[in-house]
């Protein structure tokens, strides 16, 4: 095996243990759309803690799941404790795939970063009601 080709079964072998790495090893159109996503959360929760859990993405704000981010062959999606954020902006939602908790999206048509920031603020809110 060449030196190359073993680098790279190592390198989709090793998970991911920050939220650099994981976007480091995206593909290039996600993780230009995930790397928006993830800044975007930062700026509307930037007391949240980033960390990598269930081998995606995810913050935590207040110890609780504010929400993740991920991607698949064909789509990016944010996921977690989103549900009723979901349920709350589904007008705004309605061009997108949205599936209980689950919000697909793709790399040339990303969520607005001013509805990110809304549906964040909007889960923070519910974190802060239920104490």
């Amino acid at each position: 095996m060449r030196t190359g080709a073993l680098k790279k079964t190592i390198a989709k072998s090793t998970k991911p243990r920050t939220v650099a790495e994981y976007l480091a090893a995206a593909p290039t159109d996600k993780r230009a759309a995930l790397t928006k996503v993830r800044k975007t959360v930062k700026g509307a929760a930037p007391n949240a803690t980033e960390g990598i859990s269930y081998g995606i993405a995810g913050y935590k704000y207040k110890g609780r799941p504010l929400l993740y981010f991920g991607y698949a062959k064909v789509h990016c999606a944010l996921y977690g404790g989103i549900g009723s954020v979901i349920d709350a902006h589904a007008a705004e939602l309605k061009a997108y795939d949205v599936s209980k908790g689950t919000i697909r999206f793709t790399a040339d048509r990303p969520l607005p970063d001013r509805l990110v920031a809304k549906l964040v603020k909007a889960r923070i809110a519910e974190i802060d009601k239920a104490g």
